[in-house]
This record gives structure tokens, sequence and C-alpha cells, in this order.
């Protein structure tokens, strides 16, 4: 039996809540290591862990990866989670990068300038409302399936749901308008795999607080803001 996928990442979510997300889906058990110090990152340089000395790092079948898509286009390859051909594929990857648009600038708010925030708040509504979920109800509309692609559950639909809730943290009523969004939250959101993964007590990580941008900040020695853009 091979090991559990071990993440290496800080105590909340940023680039490896997708990772998290995705391996839940598969109803993949993992275990996490959390980066806490800056010894623990620079312990991590020298042993020659992190190719391009960034995290998010995921050991899995006696591999050190590192690059969020990589991991992610691994899970979604091995555990049938890619479509079923080159075409489905290449649609996944689409939705995935246009929910990735959206997720990174939501992920870059905790660490937006505090005179800024309100502003970056409008911005990601904004996309949100007029970009990103207009996008998704017209794929959902011109598809007619349950699911974004094809007729099975796939990343993209994990990758989706991941950002709905996330701009619903700070909107509630974001899905006032779109229906299909709505009917597609619900249905797979009662996905087995996934419905276990946003009850309490899993691995799913709660909206970033301040601890959380502390500790990435004295990791990384980031000194800057980041643009909400």
């Amino acid at each position: 039996m091979s090991a559990k996928p071990k993440l290496h990442y800080f105590n909340g979510r940023g680039k490896m809540e997708s990772i998290r997300w995705l391996l839940a889906a598969a109803g993949v058990e993992f275990e996490e290591e959390f980066l806490e110090t800056r010894e623990q990152y620079e312990a991590m340089l020298r042993d020659g862990a992190l190719l391009f000395q960034q995290v998010p790092m995921v050991e899995i079948d006696g591999m050190k990866l590192v690059q969020t898509n990589a991991i992610l286009q691994y899970i979604a390859s091995k555990y049938k989670l890619y479509g079923k051909d080159l075409k489905e594929r290449a649609l996944i990857d689409m939705y995935v990068g246009g929910t990735n648009d959206l997720m990174e600038s939501i992920m870059r708010y905790p660490f937006s300038q505090p005179e800024l925030k309100e502003g970056h708040l409008n911005t990601i509504l904004q996309k949100a409302k007029n970009r990103y979920f207009p996008a998704y109800e017209k794929v959902l509309r011109d598809h007619g399936g349950n699911y974004l692609v094809g007729n099975q559950f796939s990343w993209a639909d994990v990758h989706l749901l991941e950002a709905i809730m996330m701009v619903e943290e700070k909107c509630a009523d974001i899905l006032t308008n779109f229906p299909l969004l709505k009917g597609f939250k619900a249905r797979i959101s009662e996905i087995p795999t996934i419905k276990a993964f946003l009850k309490p007590g899993s691995q799913r990580k709660p909206v970033p607080d301040e601890k959380y941008v502390q500790t990435a900040r004295t990791v990384l020695l980031m000194h800057h803001f980041l643009s909400p853009n």
C-alpha cells in the first residue's frame, strides 16, 4: 500500500487549498506538514525539496512535486477527474484557468493594504458577477448537463465549486441571478466525497486570518502588499 500524499504548506488556504479540495474529491486521504517558521522553509531549501524555491510542495508516488498546476494535473489524471479525451482535457484546462483568475484575486485579498481592502473586495465581486459567473452560467446552459465537461464529474467542477464558495464568503447572495450555478453548487456539494470535505472537522481550511497572513509573510520574507489585480 502506497503512502498517503504529504502536503507541505502553511496551515491555511493559499495555493494548497485547491490541492486539498481535489484530493478530497477523489476520496484520497492525505497528511500535512505545516510551515510555521523561516527555519523550516530554509531547511527544505537546503534539502533540495523545493525545485523553484516555492511552496506548495506535495510528496506523492515517490515524487516531490512543486508548481500548483502540475500537482493538480497529476492528481486529476491519476484519479480520472481529467476528462475522457484530449478535447475534454482542453475544456477542463480552460475552465480551471478562468476560475484560477478569480480565485487568485481572492487569495491576494488578505495581503492587500488595509486602506485598499474595500476596493479590492469590490473588484472581486464585480469580476465574479460580470465576467466569470455569467461565463459559467452560459457553459452550463449550452452544455445542458450536470457537469461542466462531458457527462462526468471532473476537476473543473471541483475548482468551480471552490471558487463559488470563496466568493459567497464575501457576498452570500452572489448567485441570486445565476440559477444554473445555484443548481450546480447544490448538486456538486452532494457528491459524497465533497459533502464529507464540507463538513466541520475536515481538512478544509477556514477563511484566512491575520495569523495565517503573518506566518506566510514571516516564512517567505514578504515585505510588500499584493495588488488587487
